[in-house]
């Protein structure tokens, strides 16, 4: 399947006094290359966070963004130090019996002690630090994003899918002259070759039959077959990936490698200006083929 590696998505969802907004990016990377940045409370979840992305991308570098805001107060607790409390009783107690203070601890010195009165949010937690009702708001903004992020890389894949195959017809109708071009040259040079031996004179000929073996092999040499239907079964590989459901970027990108040794080798084998021009076409056909690659996932 042609999908693109970059896209975008912003997911912002509200839910027991929590909003928490995703914001994915994804940009070409020869591999998964996964990052987040999630505020420190959401740290004991990022291993799950991390998980899920790795579950439905294959490639690319992917920065997630979580950002959770509190948008109701949430319910608070007290939390009284009574040990620390207790040794300032014991410290006051002394120094009233040595006539340093008059009096006793009343509630309003025991506000006005440092410590001694803790007021903050009380979480119910899953064991992990982070509350249940926060964890699955967090998952479910972040599941939407994928999807979201997933729609954009297919989208942009099917544009890029398009293009590929146009160019790889393009290199099929190349190989195609390729092949013609290949032939006539066998021809031309067998017939020359002919010629000049035909021109020999009589006491440098010797046995006809043998020079037409010697013949027959040096234009074999040339013969460029193989690497035609070779080339032909990469394309017919190609176009089967690119059909399939499995990402298949990395895939492609060996076919392309392939199909470069391939021309190369024919290029050296065939001779005359046009099938020059021919080859020097492909390989730039290709190499934009290898540029576009480097988008699929």
């Amino acid at each position: 399947m042609i999908a693109s590696m970059t896209g975008f998505a912003s997911v912002s969802r509200e839910s027991n006094g929590d909003r928490v907004s995703a914001t994915l990016k994804s940009v070409n990377h020869r591999f998964l290359d996964v990052q987040l940045k999630v505020p420190q409370a959401l740290a004991p979840i990022e291993s799950k966070l991390r998980a899920m992305i790795q579950s439905k991308l294959t490639r690319g570098r992917v920065e997630l963004t979580l950002v959770v805001d509190r948008t109701a107060l949430p319910p608070r607790e007290v939390v009284l130090d009574e040990t620390l409390l207790t040794q300032v009783s014991d410290a006051i107690a002394r120094a009233r019996e040595n006539g340093i203070v008059t009096g006793s601890l009343t509630a309003s010195d025991v506000l006005r002690i440092p410590q001694a009165i803790d007021i903050r949010a009380r979480v119910a937690t899953d064991g992990s630090g982070v509350s249940p009702a926060l964890t699955e708001l967090v998952e479910s903004v972040l599941e939407a994003a994928l999807l979201a992020l997933i729609g954009m890389r297919d989208t942009e894949g099917r544009y890029l899918a398009s293009d590929l195959d146009s160019k790889l017809t393009a290199i099929g109708a190349l190989v195609t002259e390729l092949e013609a071009l290949a032939d006539s040259g066998q021809a031309a040079l067998a017939d020359r070759l002919r010629e000049r031996l035909a021109a020999l004179p009589a006491d440098l000929a010797g046995d006809a039959a043998a020079l037409a073996q010697e013949v027959v092999r040096f234009v074999a040499r040339s013969d460029v077959d193989e690497e035609v239907v070779r080339m032909r079964g990469h394309i017919e590989h190609w176009r089967a990936l690119a059909a399939g459901a499995e990402a298949c970027g990395r895939k492609l990108d060996f076919l392309l490698q392939e199909m470069n040794r391939e021309i190369n080798t024919i290029g050296s084998k065939i001779e005359g200006a046009r099938a020059t021009e021919v080859v020097i076409t492909a390989k730039s056909e290709l190499e934009r083929l290898r540029e576009q690659v480097q988008n699929v996932e």
